[in-house]
């Protein structure tokens, strides 16, 4: 699997905007807890976290990525197992059962799911390649993805759910589903979210929490001492205050004076932009714009569909859950709890990232011909 590899075709650009968002989210992490000490151990944590993750990267790489497109049975049934668990005896935190304490770390196996996600349909996508793209094609992808959703969705995690289930409308839309069926699935999904929000408990299927988030969203209280709606409003006080250049690094008042919340976490953009200004919102931006341009041209070039669809998977991960914290942050939806990639603390998601990379990189070591 690695006798003959050329490591010349390995896309170094994508490996270094990787290395330099990674580095910067640990010195943003150091900063953002502002000398907490209950969190003094993150950013070391998080260091070895992404150290890890880079020789992942290398690793993944090295073998090609039809060997674990041919695993998908075993990955499958091992992810099912671990998402059972977690239903079933996971610690809760933030209320819903999402991680395993392993260790004095915390394991969340969802982070993995997505990746796994993205080699089942990529797999079901290359088999599938000449049958028509009618109803029963459709339905048969959405059973494979709704075997692992579903324990997701019970946990309860809307959010990543939500994740997936844009990773799998792009994967099947870039594979040539009638547009009149993605209208009709839009409706139906739009509808059905309506109705779960507008249902009052004990019959709506959303849990308060969520429900609380989206109404604090449409009807903010701008007095609020706590939540959602006042994380949000510490969150636009503190991009606000940043300017256009920002009020330097450890020296953002929001953020060391500990009036933005989960600062390391969810709303680790405001903090960049109140500590480097409009610029440093704009550089992460670019930075991660870039990540997703790199994995597209993996796509572009892959040799066949499910190398393709590999690494616009992931080029999907990376720029939903981008474009979602950052719109939480600036308050253009509701508050869901997804990470800015690659700059959040948090080393489940880190390491699925660098694996979704590396697998990315096995595609660009495989493909059909050397290109910028």
């Amino acid at each position: 699997m690695i006798r003959g590899l050329s490591w010349r075709h390995f896309d170094f650009w994508l490996l270094g905007a990787v290395v330099l968002a990674t580095a910067f989210g640990v010195a943003m992490i150091r900063s953002a807890i502002a000398g907490n000490e209950e969190l003094l151990l993150t950013v070391s944590r998080q260091t070895q976290f992404a150290l890890i993750g880079l020789g992942v990267i290398f690793l993944i790489a090295a073998i090609d990525y039809k060997y674990w497109l041919a695993l998908y049975r075993p990955m499958y049934l091992v992810m099912m197992i671990l998402l059972i668990m977690i239903y079933i005896s996971a610690q809760p935190q933030f209320g819903a059962a999402r991680w395993f304490q392993v260790a004095g770390l915390f394991i969340q196996p969802t982070e993995l799911a997505k990746i796994v996600i993205i080699l089942i349909l990529a797999r079901y996508f290359e088999k599938t390649q000449n049958e028509p793209k009618d109803l029963r094609w459709l339905i048969s992808s959405i059973v494979w993805v709704g075997g692992l959703t579903m324990w997701i969705l019970l946990q309860p995690n809307l959010s990543n759910v939500i994740v997936i289930g844009v990773i799998w409308a792009m994967m099947v839309w870039q594979n040539g589903v009638q547009v009149r069926t993605i209208v009709i699935l839009a409706f139906l999904a739009a509808l059905i979210g309506l109705t779960a929000i507008l249902i009052p408990e004990p019959y709506s299927p959303l849990e308060e929490y969520q429900r609380a988030r989206v109404f604090t969203f449409l009807f903010p209280d701008p007095n609020a001492s706590y939540g959602a709606t006042y994380n949000v409003l510490q969150a636009l006080v503190a991009i606000g205050s940043g300017g256009f250049w920002g009020q330097g690094y450890g020296h953002g008042t929001q953020t060391q004076l500990r009036f933005l919340k989960v600062r390391h976490t969810d709303f680790i953009f405001s903090a960049v932009s109140e500590e480097f200004g409009m610029i440093g919102g704009v550089v992460i931006v670019v930075v991660l714009v870039f990540i997703i341009l790199r994995c597209l041209r993996a796509a572009r070039l892959a040799r066949d569909v499910s190398g393709s669809m590999i690494a616009y998977g992931v080029a999907v991960l990376i720029f939903f859950q981008g474009a979602v914290n950052i719109g939480v942050n600036v308050n253009l939806i509701p508050v869901s709890g997804l990470p800015l990639p690659f700059i959040s603390y948090g080393g489940s998601g880190l390491l699925s990232l660098m694996l979704g990379i590396g697998l990315v990189e096995s595609v660009v070591l495989r493909h059909r011909q050397l290109e910028f």
